[in-house]
Parts: C-alpha cells; structure tokens; sequence
C-alpha cells in the first residue's frame, strides 16, 4: 500500500475508542500508568503480572503479529518488578521480563523485537522455577537499544549508551557508549558534552504535541472518502 486511503474522521474515531479502551481497560494492568499514553493497538499488548509501572508519555507500538510484552513472575520468595520511565519508546516484538527487577529510565527507545529478561527462569541444577538464577538490571536515562537487542541478568547500561542491532550485552556497558556484536562490544565513545535532543523535548509542550499530530492526519487523510477506502479494501488498483 503506496497511500493510507482511511478518511481522517474514522481515524479520529478510531483513536478516541483507543484512548477509552486504555483509561477503562488497558491501564487496569498497571500499577501506574502515567499520564498521556500513546499505544497503538493497545488490545494486542500482552500484560501478565504484578508491579509493572509506566511513566508518563510512553509511546508503545504493538501489532496483533509481532506483539509488545511485559511480564512479572511471582512465586515462593520471588516478585518481578517492571519500572519504565517517562518518554519512552517501545516498538513491536518488544519482550521484558523480570523475576527480579528490570528499572528502565527515562527517554529510553526499543526498536522492535529488543528482549530484556533479568533470569535464566531455570538453574543449572534446579530446572524447576527461577531459584538463584535472576539478577536486576538497569537502563539509565537515553538508553537506545537497536533492533533485535537482548540484554541478560545483572547487566547495568549508562547513561545515553547505545546498543547496536542484534547484539547480546552480557557485561556491564559504561555511560556514553556505543557497543555491538555478540557478546556486544565497545565500537565508539559519545561525546557527553555534545547537545544532545532527547524524547522528552517533543513533549514539553504536550498540548502542541497532540494538535500538530492531529494536524499531520488532518493532512494526509483529509481527501479521503468512504467509497475511496471501501474500493481499495475491495478493488486495489495499481499505485493504490
């Protein structure tokens, strides 16, 4: 598909039925869910376990084929804990789970399919339930993890760090660092007094923020009809 043939008013339905489905349905799975979520496809999301917390303005991107989610394990002497800060991107396929504590800090970014997991979920001797196999980890403020990420137990990433696609950090990652491969390695230091644009600068004006993202679809949907989009669904043409 070339073009999106929707006409903006049921786009803008279809974003206030979202936005209700989150405040009355979606949020419930939270221990905190800050203000201003932005989820897209918000049913597709999967939610399993206490202590999951989310900060404000978190821009979660799921799809019902490459799903977004978020787990806790709970058991004899064992409580996941999942913390997400404010402004932070999570793309499809994205995987966090925790038996121990996973903290993720603010204008942190997840391109799609990255994976967290703070356990090995089975010993080496004990194969039974997560026993002596789970350590936490900590993504500081500005953490970018690249497509296909994963990153185990007991790992802390600093400040601004980056990790490239497809790496495997099983060591600690300094700030101000860009690392990669498996098992992922420094490539390049960031400069830490480089002026550095972070996600929570779109959104120091939540407000604007909003109307100019409405004005975008205004934009591009506007022209669109309901015998446009139904022909399309039904009778693609070339270049549709």
């Amino acid at each position: 598909m070339r073009k999106n043939h929707q006409p903006f008013w049921t786009k803008k339905l279809m974003d206030r039925w979202e936005q209700f489905y989150i405040q009355h349905f979606f949020s419930k799975h939270f221990e905190h869910l800050g203000e201003h979520p932005m989820v897209v496809h918000p049913s597709t999301v999967n939610v399993h376990g206490a202590g999951i917390s989310i900060g404000r303005f978190v821009h979660l991107l799921s799809t019902r084929q490459n799903p977004v989610s978020l787990s806790t394990w709970s058991g004899r002497g064992v409580q996941g804990d999942i913390k997400i800060g404010d402004h932070c991107l999570i793309s499809p396929g994205t995987t966090i789970s925790s038996a121990a504590s996973i903290t993720i800090g603010d204008n942190c970014m997840f391109a799609a399919d990255c994976y967290i997991s703070d356990s090995d979920w089975h010993g080496l001797y004990n194969r039974l339930r997560p026993f002596r196999c789970s350590k936490p980890i900590v993504l500081e403020d500005n953490v970018w993890l690249g497509h296909g990420a994963k990153v185990g137990k007991g790992i802390t990433i600093g400040e601004n760090s980056v990790v490239a696609a497809g790496s495997v950090v099983v060591k600690d990652v300094p700030p101000n660092t860009v690392v990669g491969g498996n098992p992922a390695k420094e490539i390049k230091k960031l400069n830490p007094n480089r002026r550095m644009l972070k996600r929570e600068f779109m959104f120091r004006d939540s407000e604007h923020f909003l109307q100019m993202q409405e004005g975008l679809n205004r934009y591009v949907l506007g022209g669109n009809t309901i015998r446009g989009w139904i022909r399309h669904k039904l009778f693609p043409r070339k270049g549709d």
